[in-house]
């Protein structure tokens, strides 16, 4: 999705019909029952993700992002962290697209290349 506004956006307005592989979309509908129901998440929601071909390891890597961000944002809101600006999310948001969580390259450094797509 990177460089594409126009499908993040298709995504958040509704993954069934977004313009991505029906992989992801399977991804996606299994993030959202985590959120909203995680008591409801049983083997076979698991096992649809493994038939549209994620590997134990995505799918691990899914929860595990799914459940950071929900303690992140619970933290946040308890604390009462400020978010950034718009032009600190702007930013941040271009050093993500180049290199993800990692930390920005030493200067005069050569920039991170793309790994591709996602393990699924």
């Amino acid at each position: 999705m990177l460089g594409s506004t126009e499908r993040v956006q298709a995504v958040l307005d509704d993954v069934k019909t977004a313009p991505i592989p029906e992989a992801e979309k399977a991804l996606f509908a299994f993030v959202d029952q985590l959120n909203d129901a995680p008591g409801d998440v049983r083997r076979e929601d698991v096992e649809r993700l493994k038939a549209a071909g994620w590997t134990d390891e995505a799918v691990y890597d899914a929860v595990s992002v799914c459940a950071l961000f929900n303690f992140y944002n619970r933290w946040i809101d308890g604390t009462g962290v400020q978010g950034l600006s718009p032009a600190m999310y702007e930013r941040s948001a271009k050093r993500m697209a180049a290199g993800g969580y990692l930390p920005a390259p030493p200067p005069g450094s050569p920039p991170p290349s793309s790994g591709g797509d996602p393990e699924r």
